[in-house]
């Protein structure tokens, strides 16, 4: 039976972690080893913006600990990722070069939406645990070192997902600066937790029944297991009356007890205490910690990209489920937006030979056609101007932050003269690559809009044919489409420029 080898590896904000996993060609996943090692680079990080020479040696050590590792049990492939750590320094390029010159491991950067949504993979892979879970009101609360990520769902749909920096060193930093004039440590934790989860309870939660919760994090997951509960689930009562013993207890008892090292039992409090006001924002009944990590989600990534396994839960319609709330948020034409998005679908496979893109790139498109017009919640005039500032500024879960740029310039330059990549670049960070995915996605992106001009819905079928350098469009309709064929030349423009095929669009009455 064929076995494939690989390692994952997380650069955390206060641990380095690394997770060799088998697979079988039978798709059965199995953790072989897992090693753990204490460092908290998160605390240079928020504290000074770089990280100290110190803690870079040891970072590197480390790591090339990991390396030699990954040789003993020959693996075939492996992944790092550095989380807020490394993102939020200052030098995070020259960190990144230095780590790989000195282990010959390579390090990528994850944006905050990508880390989260591999620890939501990780818990959704669980299976039917997960799915009873999500089937009512449910939150899934992702407690890291440098924030909180809260995504409620609904009758199993994903409808918003919103981070919140506050995570377990950003308030040990915070309560660190306040120690010396205040000696009510909880109280004050307490408050800063409460002031920014009053935001989100007042913008999210208004109206919403939320019985379930779902806890990923490192240490309070880490102590639930050893409480002795089978299936790692707990009611909210239970979980009070255990932070309520945890208080009596010395860090020794604490650590010998629930099986953690004494010196990340400071860590533990925190993070206690974060949940606790979360459970009592939320008024979750049932709390569920599957124990999963962001090496869980890199291993199960890395399995579905290798097509090693299957999974029934459907993360891309997850996405689109949260395209969809943002665009209900900013008052978008929900019928119009599932209409242009079903033909920029269509657009997109017919011309598949010419454009050359994949599936990813397609689910952007889909993206950018449901947020479209969102901008004209903010101004009618500076709607795709306002549409691109949204989007930069909404996090989309499992959109990276380049991703985001991409469909943020895709409704910018549906309405907006189109820019060409010198102008582009010299604004942004933006990429050839990702530059010459803007211009073919905006240019399939402006005929389904053009196709679709009127804000009142006239088109039925549409249908899409290459015939030598024409791309022929064949709208039917019950409707008088002047408007659109008016407007139509103005949008085909840029599909001629960037395809070298030019559209014609013709009607016929149904």
């Amino acid at each position: 039976m064929a076995v494939r080898t690989f390692a994952a590896i997380d650069v955390g904000s206060y641990e380095l972690g690394m997770k060799i996993f088998e697979f079988t060609n039978k798709g059965v996943v199995r953790e072989i080893d897992s090693i753990r090692h204490s460092i908290e680079l998160g605390t240079d990080t928020y504290q000074r913006g770089i990280i100290d020479m110190a803690h870079m040696d040891e970072l590197c050590y480390v790591l090339s600990d990991f390396s030699a590792i990954m040789k003993s049990y020959k693996v075939d492939d492996y992944k790092a990722y550095g989380t807020s750590a490394i993102r939020e320094t200052k030098n995070t390029a020259i960190l990144i070069e230095q780590i790989k010159l000195r282990t010959g491991i390579k390090v990528d950067v994850l944006s905050n939406s990508e880390q989260r949504f591999l620890h939501y993979k990780a818990a959704a892979i669980k299976g039917a645990r997960f799915d009873e879970f999500i089937s009512e009101g449910c939150a899934i609360a992702d407690v890291g070192g440098g924030s909180i990520q809260i995504s409620l769902f609904d009758n199993d749909a994903l409808v918003t997902t919103q981070n919140i920096r506050l995570g377990v060193l950003r308030s040990m930093d915070m309560l660190a600066a306040l120690q010396p004039r205040t000696r009510d440590v909880e109280g004050i934790l307490r408050e800063l937790i409460d002031n920014q989860l009053h935001v989100f309870k007042k913008l999210y939660l208004k109206g919403r029944s939320i019985k379930n919760l779902i806890l990923i994090d490192d240490y309070v997951s880490s102590m639930l297991y050893h409480t002795g509960s089978k299936d790692r689930s707990f009611t909210a009562d239970s979980f009070k009356q255990l932070c309520g013993k945890i208080k009596t207890l010395s860090p020794a008892e604490i650590a010998s007890m629930y099986g953690i090292n004494e010196e990340t039992v400071p860590l533990l409090l925190p993070a206690l205490s974060i949940v606790s006001r979360i459970i009592k924002i939320t008024k979750a009944e049932k709390i569920w910690s599957p124990g999963v990590s962001l090496c869980d989600g890199m291993a199960y990534e890395y399995a579905e990209k290798e097509k090693l396994v299957h999974y029934r839960h459907d993360f891309e319609n997850d996405i689109i489920a949260c395209a969809k709330v943002m665009s209900k948020r900013y008052e978008g034409n929900e019928e119009r937006n599932e209409l242009i998005e079903r033909i920029a679908c269509d657009l997109f496979d017919a011309t598949r030979k010419i454009h050359g893109m994949g599936k990813r790139d397609k689910l952007l498109l889909r993206i950018a056609a449901l947020v479209g017009d969102c901008g004209r919640y903010i101004s009618m005039e500076a709607g795709a101007e306002c549409g691109y500032d949204i989007i930069m500024a909404t996090e989309m879960i499992g959109v990276s932050h380049a991703e985001r740029e991409i469909i943020a310039n895709i409704v910018r330059f549906n309405k907006m003269q189109f820019r060409y990549y010198d102008e582009l670049a010299s604004q942004s960070l933006i990429d050839r690559a990702s530059y010459l995915k803007i211009a073919k996605l905006s240019a399939l992106f402006r005929i389904a809009d053009g196709i679709c001009r009127s804000y009142r819905t006239k088109v039925g079928d549409v249908r899409f044919s290459v015939k030598g350098n024409e791309l022929v469009i064949n709208v039917y309709t019950v409707d008088d489409i002047n408007l659109e064929q008016g407007f139509f030349f103005r949008k085909a423009s840029l599909f001629e420029e960037v395809f070298s095929i030019k559209p014609v669009l013709k009607y016929k009455r149904r």
